[in-house]
């Protein structure tokens, strides 16, 4: 298991980072969300202004396998959408970490980073789900 989980960040079950600095929060999928979805070849997402809540969906990704919602960490209002994603969405392939980030949201409530996985449990989540599709 190789993948890059910053510690900083703060995860989901359905495989987003977020990562905090003050009352922003930048967001994006994980390198193990990108693996599994295969060639990203779609981006779609809500625009600058509008409203995101916490774990309902906020845009979509559309792989060469799947399409599939992203969703929210947090809640909060979009401030900035990386539009470079959405005009050339392969970066998503190469860099989901860092260049390949998707939204950057003002967060309405830090308790919200509650119910969010901390990097040390999120490893744990990826091990355990590895180790499950390898009995499969």
């Amino acid at each position: 298991m190789g993948y890059n989980v910053p510690e900083e960040n703060y995860y989901t079950k359905d495989h987003e980072w977020a990562q905090v600095d003050e009352n922003v929060v930048t967001i994006g999928i994980t390198e193990f969300a990108q693996e599994s979805l295969g060639e990203i070849v779609y981006v779609e997402l809500k625009e600058e202004g509008q409203k995101i809540t916490q774990m309902e969906p906020f845009g979509v990704v559309e792989s060469v396998k799947a399409v599939s919602d992203l969703f929210a960490p947090i809640s909060g209002t979009i401030i900035e959408v990386n539009t470079t994603i959405l005009d050339n969405p392969g970066i998503l392939n190469d860099d989901p970490m860092n260049e390949g980030w998707l939204l950057r949201v003002e967060m309405d409530s830090e308790k919200e980073l509650a119910s969010l996985i901390r990097a040390h449990d999120y490893k744990k989540l990826l091990e355990a789900t590895e180790e499950a599709q390898k009995n499969v």
